[in-house]
Formats: structure tokens, C-alpha cells, sequence
């Protein structure tokens, strides 16, 4: 069972898809990050100095001055805020993957179209072998 399970892990596709998680792993801490501290900064400060990460609806009754303060409270609430940049990161990722496949598929050699082994019969137009004299089906000559 042992040596099983060593064929099926050392086998190209199951490699190729570890890899391919924990570079997109590290893919997305990298594109959290530039959503949070690089692009969603310059937005807020040209949308009057509004910090996407703070915002918050509160659904209690009492009055929090901050996102900080009502998470400490133990208050329930609608954090939209994190929910936008959380938005913004998976169509930067979406983009991403999307280029990295159009990249592969167009980069893949088109296979060429397999040589023709039958052709029609002029009379009956059924297949027969490509080097057939007589058709089987209507005995033409062909």
C-alpha cells in the first residue's frame, strides 16, 4: 500500500498541483496585500479619506467609534468593509489565473489533424479503406 501511495504522489499531475497550490497560496498573501496597503489607500483618500477596512454596519443598540471598539465589545457587525477589499483581491486573482491559462493554452502545440485511413465511394458514399479498389457495399470500382 505503501509503494501505491508513492506511485500516485510521484506521479507529474499530483506534483505539478502541490506546487501549484503553494505557489497560489503565496500568490494570494501577495495580492492581499497589495489590495490592503497598496490600491485600496489612494482610493480611499481620493473617496475623501475613507479606510475600506474600518467600515462597518453595527447591529446593536449601542454606539461603537470604531470597528476596533465593537469587535472588543463583543458587538455583532456587517464588516462590508473587509468584505469589498476581501471582492477586490479574488477579481485581481480571477484576472491572474485567467491570463496564466490563456498564456499556457495558447503556448500548447496544436496537435496535428491525423492522416484520413478511408475515403467516400463516389456512387454509394459509405467509408472504405483509403487503398480500397472496390467499394464493399456497392462493389463499384474505385
Amino acid at each position: 500500500m505503501l509503494k501505491e501511495f508513492k506511485d500516485f504522489a510521484m506521479r507529474g499531475n499530483v506534483v505539478d498541483m502541490a506546487v501549484g497550490i503553494v505557489i497560489g497560496g503565496a500568490f494570494g498573501k501577495i495580492v492581499s496585500s497589495f489590495v490592503a496597503d497598496i490600491l485600496m489607500p489612494p482610493i480611499g483618500k481620493l473617496m475623501g479619506g475613507v479606510d475600506f477596512g474600518a467600515l462597518y454596519v453595527n447591529l446593536t443598540d449601542t454606539a461603537y467609534d470604531s470597528l476596533a471598539a465593537a469587535e472588543e465589545a463583543g458587538a455583532a457587525v456587517i464588516k462590508y468593509g473587509s468584505f469589498i477589499n476581501v471582492v477586490i483581491d479574488f477579481i485581481i486573482i480571477a484576472f491572474a489565473i485567467f491570463l496564466v491559462v490563456k498564456a499556457m493554452n495558447s503556448a500548447k502545440k496544436e496537435e496535428p489533424a491525423a492522416e484520413p485511413t478511408t475515403k467516400k465511394c463516389p456512387r454509394c458514399r459509405m467509408e472504405i479503406p483509403l487503398d480500397a479498389t472496390r467499394c464493399a457495399h456497392c462493389t463499384t470500382d474505385v
